[in-house]
């Protein structure tokens, strides 16, 4: 079938349905509310609906689900939900007893019980502790799950909220002790204080005992930088403070902080940069020269921090990319530095410490299964670290390991929450638009048959260099791989997977080239006879409901569902709704003509037309989603049902950019979800196939 060209479209005010961005208006939410009834109606009476979501709903609540600490003063710290905990309970253990099968825990925060004592929806938004070792931390709380938090400052040893202690009302803050005594605290301080983005542009150092008004002024960014943060490195012998200015999603400014004196730290606008004891530590998004080298995008380098500041370091590469590898991801404990590869979109992890005046590397002996993520015991006294290993069909396995040894001691494993035996991963490229080989992974039955006739999932991402990654899904292995489905995961340009120019390619003027990817994928899985139209549905969440968002509009021949999460949809408003505007370094400035004519050309708000046959969308998204605004899905899903076209659209009321606060709302969401796939790309394909069958 011919692809459905995208329009040329004008910049236009004119919006009949800017009504819906009114979060809480009185007309927004009774629109809401009716269509909510009516996917819920439809939904939750179908046969396999029930069971469904019990299902997950038991595996969220399960307690064999691992439960991953968190170091701080020799002891392992755990948030955890379950049945009897819904809102979560903060707890701590010792590592002796967390390696029991079932640990005694010592219960902090019941957030049922505060909740309740309160009356307030607490979500839980973690903690920020006083290092090293500090018996106080700054706990986080969230009124619906939403970016902005209130934050309270608590005492350990009294297991209490800290009476007259640092408390800062609900905002998008940025906090960081820096004594026992003082805070750095970037907040909304009042008018002017906030960046066009909506996070803090000021910060200030706050001392106890002082309104919060009298805070001495540290840093000022500008109104059109993103935000500024300031923090201390509390690493005994290499005690630092930190500012950073953050311009934009890809570009910052590091200061070093020094007798109230700030110093910027020399480094690419592009480049992430920081301490790790006596080093600095540079990952290049750009390629860089200095000192009379070159190094390339993706680089990971390292010189002594002084003498760079000096400006006499000599720089030495800790990692250079390949065509097929990147860094994903750096673990610091006391001697060793640890990095997380992407080789062909699947991890190794390697090993660095300091030998004299280089860095010397070995890899780290590890089941190749798919992803491995790290985190450190305790950067300051261990060589500890711990690790999870996780893949498509292998439920994570948590590891403590010690830096320099290839012993791993079992911790944790996940059980197997779903049936997987039979099931295979697989690797495959396809061809896009302009000749990219672009690879995804299908996990599908072995016996599955090349016949065009599997109900298929494709989800996507494909922005802000983020790296999809093999895991274990258990929610999906249950709802859909269990009964036969075909599980799909497309690793388009625009994500990390192979580094900072993987990313780039789809970067503002280039964004067209993830949604060919994302189609190229599409009739590869076609062209295999793995799926077919009627059976290949597209699912994607936050950028990823962008994406879908625009496939859907332009080749919408080539699938039956559409799930589309949490998205950005109207390209036209996005960098004027709530933090829409710290993305204008991914997408462009929609206010500039220039820039307009390539955003509105895929603008999914504007590209929608009437007669046009689409397939069924399911929209979700959050009343207290304070990222990315509920807005977006609102209107789409109004313009189309008001030209006719098939769509179920669900709002839950809390949950934020997640979509959901606890253990039943992500059931719920999530049985929603399978079900109006199951419905689309199984029962409606067969009736219609019975339908075509009897008519012939």
């Amino acid at each position: 079938m011919t692809p459905s060209a995208p329009q040329e479209t004008r910049p236009s005010l004119d919006d009949p349905y800017l009504w819906l961005e009114e979060v809480d208006g009185e007309r927004a939410r009774a629109w809401v509310e009716d269509r909510k009834r009516a996917a819920e109606a439809e939904l939750e009476a179908q046969d396999g609906y029930p069971a469904l979501a019990a299902r997950l709903r038991a595996i969220l609540d399960s307690t064999d689900r691992i439960p991953y600490g968190r170091c701080h003063g020799g002891l392992l710290y755990n948030f955890w939900r379950d049945a009897g905990h819904p809102r979560g309970l903060w707890r701590r253990t010792t590592l002796d007893e967390y390696r029991k099968e079932a640990p005694s825990w010592d219960i902090l925060i019941d957030l049922d019980l505060l909740a309740r004592d309160e009356g307030e929806n607490w979500v839980w938004g973690g903690v920020t502790w006083l290092e090293p070792g500090g018996e106080r931390c700054l706990v986080s709380l969230s009124h619906g799950g939403g970016d902005a938090h209130v934050v309270r400052e608590f005492d350990v040893a009294a297991r209490a909220f800290v009476h007259g202690g640092f408390t800062l009302p609900e905002a998008k803050s940025d906090v960081a002790w820096i004594d026992h005594d003082t805070l750095f605290v970037g907040t909304d301080f009042g008018p002017g204080s906030l960046t066009e983005s909506g996070y803090p542009r000021i910060v200030k150092a706050w001392r106890r005992g002082t309104p919060l008004s009298e805070a001495a002024t540290v840093f000022e960014a500008g109104f059109d930088d993103l935000s500024v943060s300031a923090w201390r490195d509390a690493t005994p012998g290499f005690e630092r403070e930190f500012v950073q200015r953050q311009i934009g999603f890809y570009s910052s400014e590091l200061f070093l902080r020094r007798d109230g004196v700030l110093i910027k730290v020399p480094k690419p606008e592009d480049a992430n940069a920081f301490a790790v004891r006596d080093q600095l530590v540079i990952e290049l998004r750009s390629s860089w020269e200095i000192g009379g080298r070159s190094y390339p995008q993706g680089a990971l380098l390292a010189a002594g921090f002084d003498a760079h500041l000096e400006g006499t370091a000599q720089f030495e590469p800790l990692f250079l990319p390949s065509p097929t590898t990147s860094l994903d991801g750096l673990t610091v404990t006391r001697d060793a530095l640890l990095l997380t590869i992407l080789d062909k979109v699947k991890n190794r992890l390697v090993e660095l410490r300091r030998s004299g005046e280089k860095w010397q590397a070995r890899d780290v002996d590890l089941p190749a299964i798919g992803s491995l993520e790290s985190w450190a015991f305790d950067r300051v006294d261990s060589n500890r670290y711990f690790l999870t290993t996780t893949g498509f069909t292998e439920p994570s396995t948590l590891y403590l390991i010690e830096a320099g040894k290839d012993m791993r001691e079992p911790l944790k494993a996940m059980p197997a929450f779903f049936d997987a035996e039979g099931l295979q991963v697989h690797q495959f490229e396809a061809t896009s638009k302009d000749g990219t080989r672009v690879p995804y992974f299908a996990v599908m039955r072995r016996d599955t048959r090349l016949d065009g006739d599997n109900p298929t999932v494709l989800y996507g991402y494909g922005g802000f260099e983020v790296s999809l990654k093999p895991s274990y899904g258990a929610l999906s292995g249950a709802a859909w791989l269990e009964g036969g489905g075909v599980y799909v995961v497309a690793n388009i340009r625009g994500g990390g997977e192979f580094g900072p120019g993987w990313h780039q390619a789809a970067l503002k003027e280039h964004r067209q080239r993830a949604f060919d990817d994302f189609i190229a994928v599409a009739e590869d899985l076609i062209e295999r006879g793995i799926s077919s139209p009627r059976r290949l549905g597209i699912m994607g969440g936050s950028n990823g409901g962008l994406l879908v968002g625009a496939v859907l509009t332009q080749r919408p021949e080539l699938f039956n569902a559409v799930v589309c999460q949490v998205p950005l949809l109207d390209m036209r408003r996005y960098h004027q709704l709530l933090a829409g505007a710290s993305w204008m370094g991914e997408y462009g400035d929609p206010d500039d003509p220039a820039e307009w004519a390539w955003i509105g050309r895929y603008s999914p708000y504007h590209q929608v037309r009437a007669g046009q046959r689409y397939p069924r969308v399911l929209f979700t998204t959050s009343t207290r989603d304070d990222r990315v605004h509920p807005g977006h899905a609102r209107k789409m899903a109004a313009r189309m049902l008001d030209q006719g076209h098939p769509v179920l659209y669900w709002e839950n009321l809390d949950g934020g950019h997640a979509g959901a606060a606890d253990n039943a709302q992500t059931a719920r969401m999530w049985a929603l979800t399978w079900t109006f796939l199951q419905r689309q790309l199984r029962d409606q394909a067969q009736e219609a196939m019975r339908w075509a069958n009897s008519a012939s």
